[in-house]
C-alpha cells in the first residue's frame, strides 16, 4: 500500500519508527514509556511495527563512568556493547504489559548493501513480524567503523525500511518539524510538506553535529527522508513527543511525499547544509 499524504499513517499495513539517543537516554530515558505506548497501539491495530533505535553508547555511558561520549572507537564500542544490553531491557520491560515480545536486530549499513546478508535479514525480520515480534533494530556498533561516528540511524531507517517494503518511515527527532534553515535562526520557516522531487538547494539543513550523547542533524533525516522517498515510502520527520499523534496521521511534523513511481529514475536534487 502506498499513500501520499501522512493521514495514511494510521492505516498503514507496516511501519518503520526511528528514534534518535537524545530523546532516550540521560534524563530522557522515561520518554521510552510513552514511545512505547504509541507503538503498542499502532501494534494493536494490527500495522507491523518495527522500532529503528540508537542509544546504545549514550545508554552506556553511565556504567562506565562517562559524562560525555567517548571519542576513541574502543570506548564506544565498549559502551555501546553494555548500553545495548541495557536498552533492549528496558524496551522489553515497558512492552511487557502490552505482551509483545521484542526481537533484537543488530545490523550495520554494510550488511544492507551485501547481498547475502540482505537477504538473510530480511528473511529473519519478515519471520519476526509474521510471529507479531516487534523487532528493535540498532547498528551493530562493537563492529561498526565509520558508521559509528555519523548518521545517527537515519540512513539505516530509510534502509530497513526500504528492505522491509514498509508503508511509512516516521524519523523522530527533538523538533516538530524541519525547517527551511535552523530554528533559531531568523527568518526560518517551518516545512510542512516536501512533495518528491522538490528542490531543496535553497534550504538550509544543520549539518551533522555530535553531542553529549550522540550523532546527527537535520541534514541526516531529509537525505534519509528523500532515499525512502525514492523508493515510495512516505517519510514523516517529528518530535519523540508526538509519536503517538505521528502514528494516528495528524496534522504534524514534515511529511515527504513517496514517489509515484517507484522505478523511475530519482531526481531529487541537492541540499544545503548550514554552516557551523
Amino acid at each position: 500500500m502506498s499513500f501520499a499524504a501522512r493521514q495514511g499513517i494510521r492505516t498503514a499495513r507496516r511501519v518503520v519508527v526511528k528514534v534518535g539517543s537524545s530523546s532516550i537516554s540521560g534524563e530522557n530515558s522515561e520518554k521510552i514509556g510513552p514511545i512505547v505506548d504509541a507503538l503498542a497501539a499502532a501494534h494493536g491495530r494490527g500495522t507491523e511495527v518495527v522500532l529503528v533505535s540508537s542509544g546504545a553508547i549514550a545508554t552506556g555511558m553511565p556504567f562506565l563512568q562517562l559524562d560525555e561520549r567517548p571519542t576513541d572507537l574502543a570506548t564506544q564500542q565498549a559502551a555501546a556493547a553494555v548500553g545495548q544490553n541495557v536498552l533492549i531491557y528496558r524496551y522489553q520491560a515497558a512492552l511487557r504489559e502490552f505482551r509483545i515480545v521484542a526481537g533484537q536486530v543488530l545490523l550495520t549499513a554494510g550488511d544492507l548493501e551485501n547481498p547475502t546478508h540482505r537477504s538473510n535479514a530480511r528473511r529473519a525480520m519478515e519471520r519476526l513480524l509474521g510471529l507479531r515480534i516487534l523487532p528493535i533494530v540498532n547498528e551493530n556498533d562493537t563492529v561498526a567503523t565509520h558508521e559509528i561516528r555519523f548518521g545517527d540511524n537515519d540512513r539505516l531507517a530509510a534502509l530497513v525500511a526500504q528492505l522491509v517494503g514498509a508503508d511509512a518511515l516516521v524519523l523522530l527527532s527533538d523538533i516538530e518539524c524541519l525547517y527551511t534553515r535552523p530554528p533559531g535562526e531568523p527568518g526560518a520557516v517551518p516545512i510542512k510538506r516536501v512533495a518528491y522531487g522538490d528542490d531543496l538547494h535553497g534550504f538550509e539543513f544543520g549539518s551533522v553535529v555530535v553531542n553529549s550523547v550522540g550523532t546527527g542533524g537535520a541534514a541526516t533525516k531529509v537525505t534519509a527522508a528523500r532515499l525512502a522517498a525514492a523508493s515510495g515510502i512516505g517519510v514523516l520527520v517529528t518530535s519523540a513527543d508526538l509519536v503517538d499523534q505521528a502514528l494516528n496521521g495528524d496534522d504534524i511534523g514534515t511529511w515527504f511525499q513517496p514517489n509515484p513511481e517507484p522505478g523511475a529514475p530519482v531526481g531529487t536534487g541537492p541540499i544545503r547544509t548550514a554552516a557551523r
